[in-house]
């Protein structure tokens, strides 16, 4: 029985992963709860997540992954472990080659530690992708033509923009503001304007509900439980798109900047492609209300968002592991 191929979409807020022949097998928040007391590894993934926030003293939920990379080395290995034993993916004498997707700027050294928790978690050969050109494959754009392609993939820790032509990258940026920068813009707003505090859920929920970044992009409100920072007692507010969008103004801005500065250092010849066929939005972040329309404004281009943006990467990684023998993998 020989192990199958797998392609891990190693996110700072999910993990998703494909298995060949079998399509996404896995989509779980990157999420673990230790015993401090023992360093036992408690619950992994969505167990996990419904503990944050909600732990006695002796047990803490850490998400690993910061920024789109390891900030936890040992406890991403668990986490990949945990994953990798529950799929049954390993053969009877042999292990699965992995492809993990990795954010475009990061260092020599946060990519030997991605390439070493996976040697560790149980791969045998393991392949490093960037992942916008990942995203763009499971988008369905065909970025091995000599045409220009672009892609602005906004995950939870990182957005990374990209250019894609012949199967690379011609220019990137990659920002550490993401869907969590956007969640801690709404705590933060919370805190000021109504001194309440509230968990990272609860603002996860304000912005997927009621959160837009385009004006007159969606008029809803929505009722927050929180504690009140003066009485120190739960107190429910209700909050408005309007004034989320507000909070979300200069993240938002700062996405938008670094999409800009890509197109500014796009060659000619792909800049007009670029007109012709747009730009797509890809990860959690495409799912923010207004998002399109204010990139498709400020850029001048068309913006459209790809039929999956969850799902990209990981569909991305089955194409690239389908294609695996053709070499389009160093």
């Amino acid at each position: 029985m020989f192990a199958k191929d797998i392609g891990i979409d190693l996110g700072t807020a999910n993990v998703l992963i494909h298995v060949k022949g079998k399509g996404i097998v896995l989509n779980e928040p990157s999420v673990v709860a230790i015993d401090k007391k023992s360093s036992k590894v408690l619950a992994v993934g969505e167990e996990a997540r419904q503990m944050v926030g909600r732990t006695p003293g002796n047990i803490i939920a850490i998400r690993p992954m910061k920024d789109g990379v390891i900030a936890d080395f040992d406890v991403t290995e668990a986490m990949l472990r945990h994953f990798i034993n529950k799929l049954n993916v390993k053969g009877f004498l042999s292990k699965p080659r992995i492809l993990i997707c990795c954010p475009t700027n990061i260092t020599s050294v946060e990519q030997k530690a991605i390439r070493q928790a996976a040697e560790k978690s149980g791969g045998k050969k393991i392949f490093l992708e960037e992942e916008p050109k990942v995203s763009a494959i499971g988008a369905g754009m065909d970025i091995f033509q000599p045409s220009g392609n672009m892609v602005v993939d906004i995950g939870g820790g990182t957005t990374d923009v990209a250019v894609l032509s012949m199967g690379d990258i011609v220019t990137s940026q990659s920002i550490k503001v993401a869907g969590d920068t956007f969640d801690n813009d709404i705590t933060q707003y919370i805190k000021k304007q109504y001194k309440l505090l509230i968990g990272e859920r609860t603002a996860e929920n304000i912005k997927m509900n009621v959160g837009t970044v385009f004006p007159k992009g969606r008029n809803e409100q929505m009722d927050i439980r929180g504690r009140d920072m003066v009485s120190g007692l739960p107190r429910t507010i209700t909050v408005h798109s309007e004034e989320i969008g507000n909070a979300l103004k200069e993240s938002i801005y700062l996405v938008v900047h670094a999409a800009k500065s890509v197109l500014e250092q796009t060659p000619p010849e792909l800049s007009a492609d670029i007109i012709d066929r747009g730009v797509f939005l890809t990860g959690g972040g495409a799912l923010l209300n207004g998002i399109d329309q204010l990139l498709a404004e400020e850029l001048k281009v068309p913006v459209f968002i790809s039929d999956n943006p969850l799902n990209c990467v990981a569909i991305g990684t089955g194409i690239l592991l389908d294609n695996i023998d053709k070499g389009v993998l160093q």
